[in-house]
């Protein structure tokens, strides 16, 4: 965690930040741009983060994502929350979509295998997650649908 996570934790819990998501996703791709890719608003924020990327499910071309992460047991747990809006990030499809994906972790770059995490494991994990970003709880009561939780490992 790092100085501006508290204030990070503040602007995320924000009702109306779902809103917003496109134009923190454009500024997210317009540092990593400039930075090489090195940098990402999760990393100012002191979160932390990987880089996730899978084959879209219909066109088969390599997308990345910046996703906030809970390393966990040798792995990493994400969450598709899309701050808590009505429909899942497109990832979560297309990492369903996929048997393998691939991760930057800072420098650190794998291939990973995945698991859906469900049941009472997920309520666990959960758990852990939430540790680590509070908000998760803020973004389940924001929507009707269940949150889905992976846990990522090394291939």
């Amino acid at each position: 965690m790092g100085l501006l996570t508290p204030l990070a934790v503040k602007i995320g819990a924000i009702s109306w930040m779902p809103k917003l998501l496109p134009q923190i996703v454009w500024t997210d791709k317009r540092l990593q741009a400039v930075t090489g890719g090195r940098v990402t608003i999760l990393d100012v924020a002191g979160l932390p983060n990987l880089m996730l990327t899978v084959p879209g499910r219909k066109s088969g071309i390599p997308r990345s994502n910046p996703l906030l992460c809970v390393p966990h047991d040798g792995g990493w747990l994400v969450a598709g929350s899309y701050f808590g809006g009505p429909k899942e990030p497109l990832w979560v499809a297309n990492l369903r979509a996929c048997e393998r994906a691939h991760i930057r972790d800072g420098k650190v770059e794998t291939d990973v295998t995945w698991r859906e995490v469900e049941g009472e494991e997920r309520a666990r994990m959960w758990q852990v997650m939430l540790r680590t970003w509070p908000n998760f709880a803020k973004y389940e009561e924001r929507t009707s649908r269940t949150i889905p939780v992976f846990y990522l490992q090394r291939a």
